[in-house]
């Protein structure tokens, strides 16, 4: 047996046994790892069980290339993967290994684009919808959404050159010496043109979709909710706030918002008082500011900022642009999905620069000791986590509580061993050991049994929905940690309580 992670991110790896008679099966993976963020097709291993069982005596030379053949007659744009062979277990695979797409969508021909476009959403392809579909159009045309023309506004001379003014006195504003205010050039119309902002239709200025963002903004998904919860969870609100306008006045009020809900302290440097607040409020400006700049505005959702006790999150619609990984994101590198934005907010001195944002918060989150913070994918959205540090108070309640906590178990445990004092404990979890050794599972696969025996015990039935939530996993990875528990024969189905459930052998 083998983990997915073997072979890279286990979201975007595939297993098959072998390559399915229905090819679209087959091909959808390929399609959808060419239309996001690359991944690979494993042929071999099971991937309901993760056994390896290899492509047995076929030609492993001939079957690459009937592969590669399939794809390339079948998918438009050609999508032209990387197929090697491995050895694993003794037993030979294929790995076939396919880059993100620059000439978006593929799709398959015969059928169209609308319905076999697909794309990776949490680690399972499914096919893109209208939204997703167009923005892969405009991806692939190598164009920008924000500087395409804003289809029925009209171009209104006054009102761009108001923008220029606050543009420039934004820039100036963000300046902290009189050398950097020397160095701030005046907006144009021209250079809101070079931006994208503006464009042309034949000699006269037009308007694009940047300037309706940056002005009216009419774009009802194009806002930014605030939220301060009690707790560490989305239960009870404190306070919230939706913040509306142009997009670059949206992030100074969901900074400042965030602000006034952290915590301000001061220290005493000598004769010096100084205030500090709890966290990088640059990180802070830097997380609403790139959501801004790199959300999908084709996308029906807006940006979420919440305050919880423990840590502040920012949502941003849209999934990682271009054929981005979270891991190379991390890194450094950017492809900016709104250049236009992008270009405005760096004059405006919002971003320093494209690329150093997510690398720029790493380094002032460990500047403020504080844990590294979480850049994921959520669903078709990114999600950033910044940990906030506990207070000496809530230390101390926590340890109060604690304190309580372990007294009342101690109580517990003396009580339990009376009434259990004589008798003989009829289960472990360790008497499972030799079955997993039998079935030859790993001890990852063990330890995930483990959890999910820590959660029901014995006598209680359970399904694949009650594995996902314990484990806090994919459905895919519930469905493997249910069939390895069947392998070594652990669990047994039960009835009378919906179909698909299992409870604990007691031995």
């Amino acid at each position: 047996m083998v983990e997915k992670e073997y072979f890279g991110e286990g979201k975007n790896i595939e297993f098959k046994r072998e390559v399915p008679h229905n090819h679209e099966k087959f091909l959808k993976d390929i399609i959808a790892f060419s239309n996001s963020s690359g991944g690979k097709v494993i042929i071999g291993i099971e991937d309901e069980t993760n056994i390896v069982y290899g492509i047995g005596d076929q030609n492993p030379f001939k079957l690459s290339d009937n592969i590669s053949n399939m794809i390339s007659d079948a998918c438009t744009p050609q999508i032209d993967p990387d197929i090697t062979m491995r050895t694993i277990e003794g037993k030979t695979i294929l790995e076939v290994d396919v880059t993100p797409g620059k000439f978006r969508p593929y799709y398959i021909a015969s059928k169209g684009k609308e319905t076999t476009a697909y794309i990776r959403i949490n680690g399972t392809s499914r096919p893109a919808d209208a939204r997703k579909l167009k923005e892969l159009e405009i991806e692939g045309q190598n164009m920008s959404y924000d500087k395409m023309q804003c289809i029925g506004k009209g171009y209104d001379e006054k009102k761009a050159l108001h923008l220029c003014k606050e543009m420039k006195r934004i820039a100036l504003e963000a300046c902290k010496s009189e050398d950097e205010k020397a160095e701030v050039k005046d907006m144009t119309l021209e250079k809101l043109e070079d931006f994208g902002v503006l464009c042309r239709a034949g000699k006269s200025f037009t308007v694009t979709n940047a300037f309706e963002l940056m002005t009216d903004n009419k774009n009802r998904n194009a806002k930014i909710q605030c939220a301060l919860f009690k707790g560490i969870t989305r239960d009870i609100f404190i306070d919230q706030k939706e913040f509306t306008g142009p997009i670059y006045e949206q992030v100074d009020d969901a900074y400042h918002f965030v602000l006034r809900h952290i915590n301000l302290g001061a220290e005493i440097d000598g004769i010096y008082r100084s205030e500090e607040y709890e966290l990088p409020t640059k990180a802070i400006r830097e997380m609403v500011a790139n959501a801004v700049v790199h959300r999908s505005y084709l996308d029906e959702a807006c940006i979420q900022v919440c305050i919880f006790d423990d840590r502040i999150e920012v949502l941003s619609p849209g999934m990682l642009y271009g054929g981005l990984d979270v891991e190379t994101a991390k890194m450094g590198k950017s492809r900016c999905r709104n250049a236009a934005i992008a270009e405005a907010f760096h004059y405006m001195h919002i971003i320093e620069s494209w690329g150093t944002g997510i690398p720029r918060l790493y380094n002032r989150c460990a500047e403020y000791n504080l844990p590294e913070p979480l850049f994921e994918e959520f669903g078709d959205g990114i999600k950033v986590i910044m940990f906030r540090k506990v207070s000496s108070n809530q230390e101390k309640v926590g340890n109060i509580v604690k304190n309580i906590s372990n007294a009342l178990e101690e109580v517990g445990n003396t009580a339990e061993k009376v009434i259990n004092e004589g008798k003989k404990v009829s289960n472990t979890f360790d008497k499972y050991m030799p079955l997993f050794r039998e079935a030859e599972l790993t001890d990852k696969f063990i330890k995930n049994i483990e959890q999910v025996f820590a959660s029901c015990g014995t006598g209680v039935p359970f399904g694949q929905a009650n594995v996902q939530e314990w484990l806090n996993c994919s459905k895919s990875k519930a469905t493997n940690v249910m069939n390895a528990m069947k392998a070594a024969r652990v669990i047994r189905k039960v009835t009378g309580y919906g179909p698909g459930r299992y409870e604990f052998i007691e031995l």
